[in-house]
């Protein structure tokens, strides 16, 4: 199979789709990798690798469109990205539809086969090619959080205070790899950290590993509004895969909170746990609203793209050797998880949970295909 690796254009996106290494192991399986020139730069990985590899370097991100049957990417495919596809071929990468209606309608104007990476299951009922991106957003949640805190955009607190003073108060909205990752980094930096999530099993496991430490508290409204009022840091991750992230911390309880706390929302690729959440980018990260300095990036890991890159290859290339190998229809017959992944094909949307939450945006009908998902 021709397998397609163009360079992302999404700002300040420097990971990318493939290393080298999996370049190797594919075109020793007989595969053909075509990579744009420049592809893995910002990742520290050269043309050169990728040649010796036995990749084929491509002069732009046409040429790869052009000639792949795979394309193997990072981000969502931005609008000129999608023009580019064709019916006969397959997209595989970090969708998030649920939050992107116009996204949606271009990759089904398109007629491609676009498989999330997001909502690829396995035996344990989790996202594996999800999680490697979650902890590397958790651990830079904090790390962001603690930047904007000190002055002149925040409170002016330190995270883990000093002897005598008190360290910052971080609240931590879901319990899931994100969350957790953000949580064990503030604990890290000693701070005073509360965890909240509806899974009681999941705060168990939780007070187990970091005893008095952390605080957990089962999730209501009431609960995450009498946080939020004295937190410091707030950090949302919260996920219901393939559908738009509940908007949990209202508008109102920000506005209880006191001037240059700060909110990191994680979920923002999937709309945001914050009401007052809106998208921002690496090149303008944060604002300011009802006095909360708000971190809303939509793609957090881009910043780490080396870690990124070889954390998410490590997951992905199981996936994308199976779709080589045999074919789209054929590799989701077989694995009923990779399934899970098929967000659009044939001009529909085939996952359920995305398609309810479009039509929950939109008003339109984005309901046809979902029972025919692997059969088209």
């Amino acid at each position: 199979m021709q397998i397609g690796v163009p360079k992302e254009i999404k700002i300040h996106e420097y990971r990318v789709g493939l290393t080298p290494d999996a370049a190797a192991r594919l075109t020793r399986e007989g595969h053909r990798v075509l990579v744009e020139t420049g592809a893995g730069a910002g990742a520290g990985f050269d043309d050169q690798e990728y040649t010796a590899a036995g990749a084929e370097i491509m002069a732009d991100g046409s040429s790869v469109f052009g000639a792949a049957e795979l394309i193997v990417k990072v981000k969502e495919p931005q609008l000129e990205e999608c023009a580019m596809l064709s019916p006969d071929q397959v997209l595989f990468t970090y969708l998030h539809l649920a939050a992107d209606p116009e996204q949606a309608r271009a990759l089904m104007r398109s007629g491609a086969t676009a498989i999330a990476y997001e909502t690829v299951t396995d035996a344990h009922g989790t996202l594996p090619l999800l999680k490697p991106m979650s902890c590397i957003a958790g651990r830079m949640a904090t790390q962001v959080g603690a930047h904007y805190l000190e002055m002149p955009s925040g409170r002016g607190v330190l995270l883990g205070g000093v002897p005598g003073v008190a360290p910052a108060r971080v609240v931590v909205v879901g319990a899931g790899a994100a969350g957790t990752n953000a949580l064990e980094m503030a604990v890290g930096l000693q701070a005073d950290v509360t965890v909240l999530d509806i899974d009681l099993a999941r705060l168990e496991e939780l007070a187990t590993r970091f005893g008095n430490r952390i605080r957990t508290l089962y999730s209501t409204p009431e609960a995450i509004a009498r946080e939020v009022r004295t937190a410091d840091l707030v950090i949302g991750s919260v996920l219901i895969p393939g559908a738009s992230a509940p908007k949990l911390v209202t508008r109102e309880m920000v506005r209880s909170m006191r001037p240059g706390s700060v909110l990191v929302d994680i979920a923002i690729d999937q709309g945001g746990c914050f009401e007052t959440s809106r998208p921002t980018s690496h090149a303008d990260p944060v604002y300011v609203e009802s006095g909360a300095v708000h971190y809303a990036v939509t793609n957090m890991p881009g910043a780490v793209p080396r870690t990124a890159t070889l954390a998410l290859t490590n997951a992905t290339i199981p996936h994308v050797r199976s779709l080589a190998r045999l074919g789209w229809r054929q590799a989701v017959q077989r694995d009923p998880h990779l399934r899970n992944g098929v967000n659009v094909s044939a001009g529909e949307i085939r996952h359920r949970a995305v398609a309810e939450a479009l039509a929950s945006a939109t008003g339109d009908d984005y309901h046809c295909g979902i029972e025919t998902a692997t059969a088209a």
